[in-house]
């Protein structure tokens, strides 16, 4: 193999990687985006419920609410607790 062919292959290798890395990069994003949320909804959550506890005021934790909380986060909190 010359160094020429090597070179092409090595390009095409780069150009395909970067490609792959172009398609997934949006749907990974959008993942930690999610976790992200979902784990300040639940701090949140949390942390509403121990305070809230002392004063007789909590949010019971339920799918609905659990799934409120994740997708909004802390915008969601706000909303169960309205």
């Amino acid at each position: 193999m010359d160094t020429l062919t090597g070179l092409f292959i090595l390009a095409a290798v780069i150009a395909i990687s970067v490609f792959i890395i172009k398609i997934f990069a949006k749907p990974i994003s959008l993942i930690i985006k999610l976790l992200l949320n979902a784990a300040s909804g639940f701090i949140i959550l949390f942390i509403v419920n121990l305070f809230g506890e002392s004063i007789g005021f909590t949010v019971g934790v339920s799918f609905f609410n659990a799934v409120i909380a994740g997708i909004l986060g802390v915008p969601g909190v706000v909303v169960l607790l309205i």
